[in-house]
């Protein structure tokens, strides 16, 4: 980052120097000026209309080829999930007539999620500020004007009353309009279900290079949040178009083509709303005159607290001659009817991220960190192995077994069979596979086809 130079209290002293050294001085930079602008080591600025964009282009040179021009921009997002709050800083290069790439992102995140300030708006300004911090100690300072800055809320968010969220945002709004980056009226908003899960679908194609190349195999996208779940994919198959219920289909544009997506977000069957319904609590809302709630996907030994969207429930196992099979039951119930099964995902290569890949990490089915491949049978042999191990014993995490029994029979209910083989990653080329790069480069990408050409 440059350092803005201190113009506070100078002290001037006037120096008489030599004729000769003068003009020996003048001749030396005139020269490196005329050598500077013969070797194209310049900045262009090609300035965004109503925005007031700008996007600068970075000529320079490699060992291995002539000097190449390449567009070099910057895009924040800050992804305001149900548990956390995290910024995306991505740098990227865009080499003449050719498809921009990653280059570099820096990557923090703060606990507890946005949601947690709802009934104290204040306090939200100081995690913002420090991850904004993050941005300009990577960020050029020359950069910082042409730089979007953008942050959307999940589910965390979409499932506050309404102007407990609104007030929330227009905090964060007040701390970006203050900032030196690139704000839009559009820079704070909550992220639909579907764009969540568009925008990751845009991250792990452009990542796997799959948008790089019209008509290469794209891969799908399943994600598992706190609040919600999301799965997208380009379909192939007529049947599944005609098939879709209404508000699972969208287009998207990028790079001058157009993407007919299958994408659905199901709002409440994230992780956490998911154990709270298996709980038989409701969103929101304390249980009844403070009733403990019993469920059989919990060792039988346990009674505890749980906390979850600011409220906390006192919980307890209960005995069973199969825990699995009555943890199973509970959960179809919870699933039941709410999840649209479509054949085609079993055709479809998909990866999974999220909580997808934080249990099977948890219980050796991958690399904690290199992640890797398994079937969704895994996730049932997984779930019926800690289940029926509660009855004897306790284990690390109370709510092992409800969770694995969850993925499993979600999995299904997408209509994935047994043998599908799943990816999971944390990261692709070092990369956070979150919906983060996705959004903020399709942002961007609009911006240009609006007000200059497009990417």
């Amino acid at each position: 980052m440059r350092k803005i130079p201190n113009h506070g209290n100078l002290r001037m002293t006037k120096v008489a120097y030599p004729l000769g050294l003068c003009v020996g001085l003048f001749i030396y930079v005139a020269y490196i000026k005329w050598h500077r602008a013969t070797t194209a080591q310049a900045f262009f600025t090609i300035a965004g209309a109503a925005s007031g964009a700008r996007w600068t282009q970075q000529a320079f040179s490699s060992p291995d080829s002539a000097t190449r021009s390449h567009e070099i921009f910057y895009g924040i997002m800050f992804d305001a999930g149900s548990t956390g709050t995290r910024i995306h800083v991505f740098q990227f290069a865009r080499p003449p007539g050719e498809t921009p790439t990653l280059t570099h992102e820096t990557f923090k995140a703060l606990k507890p999620g946005l949601s947690a300030y709802a009934d104290d708006v204040e306090k939200s300004a100081q995690g913002i500020q420090e991850l904004l911090n993050v941005a300009k100690q990577h960020i050029p300072y020359d950069f910082w004007k042409a730089t979007p800055l953008v942050l959307k809320a999940t589910a965390g968010l979409r499932l506050l009353p309404g102007e407990k969220a609104q007030k929330l945002l227009q905090k964060v709004k007040e701390v970006f309009k203050a900032s030196p980056f690139l704000v839009g009226d559009d820079c704070v908003s909550i992220m639909n279900g579907t764009d969540e899960g568009v925008s990751a679908w845009i991250t792990v194609n452009f990542l796997t290079g799959s948008l790089k190349t019209p008509g290469s195999s794209s891969v799908g996208m399943l994600d598992l949040g706190g609040g919600s779940t999301q799965i997208t994919f380009l379909p192939r198959v007529e049947g599944t178009l005609q098939a879709s219920p209404p508000g699972h289909l969208t287009a998207l544009q990028m790079f001058n083509r157009t993407y007919k997506l299958y994408s659905y977000s199901y709002l409440g069957l994230g992780l956490m709303s998911a154990r709270l319904a298996i709980l038989g609590g409701v969103e929101g809302k304390p249980a009844e005159n403070d009733k403990e709630l019993v469920s059989p996907c919990l060792s039988p030994q346990f009674r505890g607290e749980w906390e979850h969207a600011e409220v906390t429930y006192r919980i307890s196992g209960q005995k069973a001659v199969d825990l699995y099979e009555l943890c199973a039951s509970r959960v179809s119930e919870i699933l039941r009817n709410k999840v649209h099964r479509t054949e085609e995902v079993q055709h479809v290569d998909f990866y999974a991220f999220s909580y997808y890949y934080d249990l099977a990490a948890s219980f050796g089915l991958i690399d904690a960190e290199k992640g890797g491949s398994l079937v969704v049978g895994d996730f049932e042999t997984a779930a019926k192995y800690v289940c029926r191990t509660l009855e004897t014993q306790s284990p690390s995490s109370p709510f092992a077994c409800m969770d694995l029994t969850y993925i499993s029979l979600l999995l299904r209910e997408f209509g994935f069979p047994k043998d599908k083989v799943l990816k999971l990653a944390r990261k692709i080329d070092n990369v956070e596979t979150s919906w983060a790069l996705g959004a903020i480069f399709h942002y961007i990408d609009s911006l240009k086809r609006e007000k200059i050409p497009a990417l």
